[in-house]
């Protein structure tokens, strides 16, 4: 019941008093109230596990981020609501999604989840990521996905332009297309990257150098071209290691259940809400990347955890042993 009370919400998107509605439909009378308590006691349980995540996560040497806004209740605006934010951060290659929430964009947020990582950290470009207290030991990718919807944007404004950059960056997602089809290794995969991507890189970089003196500023493919040409070295860096992916879309599909958890059941009553919801969203945007059923695994994990060792708890994570 309990897994079926957080599955309706986080996945199928219901709000507790629609599920109150239709239990009662059934001959279940089940307050609101009473659902939002299971759900808290769920959220508690499942939180030991989210740490563990958490711990897994700042451990990796290459990490994915975004953020994505979700309205707050609070008690400083009545009538309103507060525009908080959960902070995705996804690890490509232990395939663990973790939300963090935050009560702002501001740079806190990944400057205290970050503060001990090491190594590479892909992000779409936003300023928030520059300048962290701990960037001497991060290395920043971008995102090639962001830089294409530029162009697309500014195909109205210059179709000769933006198209021949979009066909650029097209090759280079064929590339890794061959390498997904082929189940390429890491290694494998820099060689190819190497052999076929570096040369289409290479002339994208000298025509982007060639036309931002040749384009205006504030039109939208002269905007294109100048976001794309700042983020350069970032843009071109995964190639030089197969684990690395050309792009964060990844981790953006991860973060589209709160989008469509917006639309449903509108705003987190409390901060502490917007917290639980950081630890479910987590553990099923984790069981989706690994292709593992939710409900079966909401289910057998609320079954055992309560008395679960604590040293062995990473092994209820979806994809972990």
């Amino acid at each position: 019941m309990l897994a079926h009370v957080l599955g309706s919400k986080f996945i199928d998107h219901l709000p507790f008093y629609r599920q109150s509605q239709m239990y009662k439909r059934q001959g279940l009378h089940i307050p609101e109230s009473t659902i939002g308590g299971w759900f808290n006691a769920g959220c508690n349980l499942l939180k030991f596990l989210y740490d563990s995540q958490k711990t897994i996560v700042q451990s990796s040497n290459y990490l994915m981020a975004d953020e994505t806004p979700i309205p707050v209740l609070t008690a400083d605006k009545p009538g309103a609501t507060h525009k908080g934010y959960h902070w995705v951060y996804y690890d490509p290659v232990r395939k663990q999604v973790l939300f963090d929430y935050r009560k702002t964009r501001g740079r806190e947020g990944p400057n205290e989840f970050l503060k001990n990582f090491s190594g590479h950290l892909q992000t779409d470009g936003y300023t928030a990521y520059n300048n962290l207290e701990n960037q001497a030991n991060i290395t920043q990718l971008a995102c090639m996905a962001h830089a294409r919807r530029k162009f697309e944007h500014a195909l109205d404004n210059n179709p000769e332009l933006a198209g021949w950059a979009m066909a650029s960056i097209q090759k280079l997602y064929d590339i890794e297309r061959q390498a997904r089809e082929a189940s390429l290794s890491p290694d494998a995969i820099k060689q190819l990257r190497q052999e076929q991507a570096k040369p289409i890189l290479d002339e994208m970089g000298r025509w982007l150098k060639e036309q931002i003196n040749l384009t205006l500023p504030k039109s939208a493919i002269g905007g294109a071209i100048a976001y794309t040409l700042t983020l350069w070295p970032r843009l071109i860096r995964y190639i030089e290691d197969g684990r690395f992916q050309i792009d964060n879309n990844l981790i953006e599909n991860s973060i589209r259940p709160v989008t469509l958890g917006r639309k449903n059941y509108l705003f987190a009553g409390s901060h502490e809400a917007a917290q639980q919801a950081a630890v479910i969203y987590s553990l099923l945007a984790t069981c989706k990347i690994n292709n593992v059923e939710p409900m079966a695994w909401l289910t057998n994990t609320l079954a055992v955890i309560s008395d679960y060792p604590g040293n062995k708890l990473h092994t209820l994570l979806p994809g972990q042993k």
